[in-house]
Parts: structure tokens; C-alpha cells; sequence
């Protein structure tokens, strides 16, 4: 039971640093400013992990790997720290270190779709309650060119934009599916 409530808070705590990192990387890629107060928050929470990769680790055009790498290397250590205190005490070292680093890559995915859709679901609630709050432009910008694709499939019903439904249903479908990957 301890190791069960220890593997929750090592996920919980993992997952909140690397979506932060993740939505740094894409508000970085998107070219969203940092000057709002979401910018600004996301900032303070990652600049310590960021701003001594930024100096060894150049961006590859708007990907800033500074940002993406260290959430990549948060999910495999989780994945590792997992596979071990989940193995036998007799399982290869070799063998965590590659369910580690497929692991990683994987959790970082599911990260991604996560925060993605926890992004989607609070810009559409902010959409009718306050349009106008300081957070509702940049988590607009940061949905804008996932909903675009299916914008252009499903216009607007009657003043409603439903492609933020499609999305998520999308969102839910691909996680669905990573949910039965097994490392």
C-alpha cells in the first residue's frame, strides 16, 4: 500500500514539472508571450531546470530543446524509478534502463496529450465565463492551431464553436490507445 501511495505522488509530481515544462516548449514554439501572468508563472516554475541547459543546448529552429529535453529526462527517471520499484530483485539493470528510456518517451506523450487537454477544456470554460480574463489569451493562442484542422471540418453552429468537442474526443481516442502500450 506505501509503495502504491509513493508511486502516485512520484507520478503526480512528475507530471505537473513536465507538463509545465511542456507547455514552456510550446508557448516557446507558438511564439506566445511570456509577459502574461500564465507566461510569467510558467517562468518562475522552470527556469531553474531551463536556463542552464540554454547555454549547451541550442534550439533546433522553434523547438527549444532546453525546455523539452529536461521534461523528456524527468519522465524517463520516473519510468526508471518505477521499473525498479516494481522489478525483482534479480531483474538486469540493462533492461530498466530500456523500459526506462521507452518508458520516458511514452509518459512524455501521454503528458502532453494530458496537459493539452486539460488546456482545451479551460480555455472553452473561460470562453463563456470571462473572454476577457488576463489567461484566456494565451491559453487561446496556445489552442488555436490545434483547432484549427478541425475548425475547417466543423464551422460554427450557430455562434457555437464545437471543435474544441473534437478535439478532446481526438485527445481521448489517442490516449485510449497509449493506454494499452505496455513497456
Amino acid at each position: 500500500m506505501l509503495l502504491g501511495i509513493l508511486q502516485i505522488i512520484l507520478q503526480w509530481a512528475a507530471g505537473l514539472l513536465t507538463a509545465l515544462l511542456l507547455v514552456r516548449t510550446v508557448m516557446r514554439f507558438l511564439r506566445i508571450s511570456f509577459v502574461s501572468p500564465l507566461g510569467q508563472f510558467i517562468l518562475a516554475t522552470t527556469n531553474w531546470a531551463v536556463t542552464p541547459l540554454q547555454r549547451f543546448i541550442p534550439g533546433i529552429g522553434k523547438l527549444d530543446l532546453s525546455s523539452l529535453l529536461p521534461a523528456w529526462v524527468i519522465q524517463v527517471l520516473l519510468a526508471a524509478v518505477l521499473a525498479w520499484l516494481g522489478s525483482p530483485l534479480g531483474l538486469n539493470p540493462a533492461l530498466i534502463g530500456i523500459a526506462a528510456l521507452l518508458g520516458g518517451t511514452l509518459g512524455l506523450i501521454k503528458v502532453a496529450i494530458m496537459m493539452l487537454t486539460w488546456v482545451v477544456i479551460m480555455t472553452a470554460i473561460l470562453s463563456f465565463v470571462n473572454p476577457y480574463s488576463p489567461y484566456y489569451g494565451s491559453l487561446n493562442a496556445f489552442t488555436r492551431p490545434f483547432l484549427r484542422p478541425f475548425q475547417r471540418i466543423l464551422p460554427p453552429i450557430g455562434g457555437f464553436d464545437l471543435s474544441p468537442l473534437l478535439l478532446l474526443l481526438v485527445l481521448q481516442i489517442i490516449q485510449y490507445c497509449l493506454d494499452y502500450v505496455r513497456i
